[in-house]
């Protein structure tokens, strides 16, 4: 799994039993791999290329996902059966029916010597969904116990069932590609547990703004992508050049919490009372964003171990990966705006011992 954060590869190594309908899972082992400053670049600018760097660099980029998973397992000494391979996501332009994420699935096939699924996303946007958020069919079978799973990642989005009972799943705010555009200005790669945005005080003119954005307005199926950011959220900030980069980290911190309450507003007509939510993805470690989370709503926000907080988003694609193997529904069209569930998934390799 690879985010839009881009801070580096999530490698989790999973095992998955189905008793009596229910799925149980175990994440066994985890790590990230960070990203070196060359794909780091790379990637970040992959979208303004010609096409031939883009066919290159798909390939390539399966090729070091592929050495990855080796390393991975030579290292940890375990037997994989299935790779399960979200990519990274350089287009998503949902209104267009588009996406497309790198890292070729045969190319990691040929490397690991290991069936692989991939390309997770394409079948839902084909009959009309959003393609994204996808995690909502693993927070319905493996999380069910939580009203609302919430992922603080490089956008925040949360999936559940709104107040007539219907499950729903939508981003709701940029999360952390902001705040780590901010970190970098001070030469940090993030805001380590929320400590700059702690120092910095909310500007009200900027946080208005903000939240007046369109995107905000209703709540539906939708996603976010960089292409939002850099056009219709950091032009505003950008206004506000003034302000330390605390005051930035304060208020954005700030509008992300705010947009967070007024989903799980949304969703329950009561703030939340009542109502458990589950945190997880790296703005977790933000203790200044949790808390301002936190104090915005009345649901009871749980974070779980590192583990889950870290790799949840691995854990559900290989869940997909899974399900797409026992061709089994793996993405829910009530969460992604499609009109019907699909089976989503390229298969890569070998599949004869798996089906």
């Amino acid at each position: 799994m690879s985010g839009s954060s881009m801070d580096g590869v999530d490698v989790a190594y999973c095992t998955f039993n189905l008793h009596d309908n229910k799925w149980q899972y175990r994440i066994e082992i985890a790590e990230t791999i960070p990203y070196n400053e060359t794909w780091r670049v790379r990637l970040s600018q992959l979208r303004k290329q010609f096409s031939l760097i883009y066919v290159k660099t798909d390939v390539y980029y399966g090729h070091y996902l592929g050495q990855i998973v080796k390393d991975f397992i030579q290292k940890h000494q375990i037997h994989v059966d299935l790779i399960a391979s979200h990519g990274h996501t350089i287009f998503h332009y949902p209104d267009e029916r588009i996406t497309a994420q790198i890292g070729d699935g045969a190319t990691i096939a040929s490397v690991t010597h290991i069936p692989v699924v991939n390309n997770f996303r394409r079948a839902d946007m084909a009959i009309g969904g959003q393609g994204a958020p996808l995690v909502g069919i693993g927070d319905q079978l493996l999380f069910d116990q939580y009203d609302y799973c919430i992922n603080l990642g490089g956008f925040a989005n949360i999936s559940g069932k709104d107040a007539s009972g219907k499950p729903m799943s939508f981003d709701m705010a940029p999360c952390n590609i902001p705040l780590n555009r901010i970190a970098r200005d001070l030469d940090q790669d993030f805001d380590q547990n929320g400590s700059i945005a702690a120092k910095g005080l909310v500007n009200e003119d900027l946080l208005n703004e903000l939240n007046h954005i369109p995107f905000y307005r209703t709540f539906k199926p939708k996603s976010l992508n960089r292409d939002w950011i850099n056009q219709e959220f950091w032009p505003i900030v950008k206004q506000y050049d003034t302000l330390s980069p605390e005051d930035k980290m304060k208020t954005i911190a700030e509008h992300v919490a705010l947009q967070i309450a007024k989903s799980i507003d949304f969703m329950d007509e009561n703030n939340g009372t009542g109502k458990k939510a589950l945190l997880t993805g790296g703005g977790t470690h933000n203790t200044t964003l949790t808390q301002l989370i936190q104090r915005h709503s009345n649901a009871s926000f749980v974070i779980p171990e590192q583990n889950l907080i870290d790799y949840k988003e691995a854990l559900i694609f290989a869940l997909m990966g899974v399900l797409r193997l026992n061709n089994m529904v793996n993405c829910l069209g009530t969460y992604t705006g499609a009109p019907s569930d699909s089976i989503g998934g390229s298969l890569h390799g070998n599949f004869s011992k798996l089906i």
